[in-house]
């Protein structure tokens, strides 16, 4: 099993600017070790000419606290010098089972 040490982006709404009933993420970045439980890639869906970047990937982390109270606002995880969007969370207390999808596009720190 290959082991894991990487950064796990968090997104918390905040109103940009206050008052205006827009709200944005705000990402805060947290690092973290484990393990890469499952090492796939997914061949191109659909009928684009360049498909996107996709993975099965299985990583679990140690989570402290705050992974474990907010683990709903996970947007994407660093892994192989790339960030990856979450297919699914899976809690197993002290750890989360994070599966990856596809490349992470949104905004970062």
């Amino acid at each position: 099993m290959a082991r894991y040490h990487g950064k796990v982006g968090y997104g918390n709404a905040v109103e940009d600017p206050p008052g205006s009933g827009i709200f944005k993420d705000r990402i805060t970045e947290v690092s973290y070790t484990g393990d890469v439980i499952r090492n796939t890639s997914k061949p191109g869906e659909g009928s684009s000419f360049n498909g996107d970047i996709s993975v099965g990937n299985s990583i679990s982390i140690i989570a402290d606290g705050y992974a474990i109270e907010h683990f709903m606002k996970i947007k994407y995880v660093e892994w192989a010098g790339t960030l990856w969007t979450l297919t699914d969370v899976e809690v197993r207390s002290p750890r989360l089972i994070l599966s990856l999808g596809s490349v992470y596009n949104g905004p970062t720190p």
